[in-house]
């Protein structure tokens, strides 16, 4: 079996000319912590999803030089948008580096009425994208998820992208599965509550949004399981209907 080619991270497309830089975090990686020599395969992710082949060609002081051999455009696939409560501690890093290995294209913290952490912090924020993008490395996921700044509940349904299917998780509902293969979105937002669930007013002003309820099976779930049940199904179910 084909050993894969360690993979970096670039925040720019790659242009014609074919040649590519590797900088900051992900140059300390390539250099000093995987110690890559001159000559070694690569593969780059762009800011636009492709996919680049290439070879590491020199190290200067503050990057490294790519030459690109080949390159792959990226995949239409369908979008997973994770709006989930914000949990405690470890907790919440775990779910921000599983559901990016699944394949969530964004994860939206959410802070709700009976929401725990209600403040984590900007230090906190960049660590999860630290690990969304590790993750998005190690799973060799098409692009690195997007997580964006804490929200609260009425500002995520505000923030529904247009021809989106957004689901809110409820007990008792239709099973989220069902609901993807009946209505076969491009796009799906899941909401995920705290432990204790969304309240009657939040329940009641994603209902009035058009929001579709939808459940995870018959046991009760802790948030961050119900978090990753919630993308595994959604991202399953799309890619079944492909």
């Amino acid at each position: 079996m084909k050993a894969l080619r360690p993979r970096f991270v670039i925040a720019t497309a790659v242009d014609t000319s074919g040649v590519v830089h590797v900088e900051g975090a992900e140059l300390h990686h390539m250099r000093d912590v995987l110690r890559l020599a001159v000559g070694r395969g690569v593969s780059i992710l762009d800011a636009a999803g492709g996919e680049h082949l290439g070879t590491l060609m020199r190290y200067d002081r503050d990057r490294a030089t790519i030459q690109i051999d080949s390159s792959r455009a990226p995949q239409i696939r369908p979008r997973i948008i994770l709006a989930t409560a914000i949990v405690k501690g470890p907790r919440m890093d775990f779910v921000v580096e599983k559901a990016a290995e699944l394949g969530a294209a964004e994860l939206w913290p959410i802070v709700a009425a009976h929401s725990i952490v209600r403040a984590p912090g900007t230090e906190r924020l960049l660590r999860w994208r630290r690990l969304a993008l590790a993750a998005a490395k190690q799973s060799h996921s098409q692009r690195p998820m997007d997580v964006t700044p804490p929200m609260n509940f009425a500002d995520l349904i505000r923030a529904v992208p247009k021809d989106t299917l957004a689901v809110i998780c409820a007990a008792n509902s239709e099973p989220l599965g069902d609901a993807i293969r009946r209505l076969k979105p491009r796009t799906i937002l899941i909401a995920v509550g705290p432990e204790g669930g969304f309240d009657a007013s939040e329940q009641a002003a994603a209902s009035k949004a058009g929001f579709v309820a939808a459940g995870l099976g018959a046991n009760r779930l802790r948030s961050e399981t119900a978090a990753l049940a919630a993308v595994s199904i959604a991202a399953e179910t799309l890619h079944a209907a492909r």
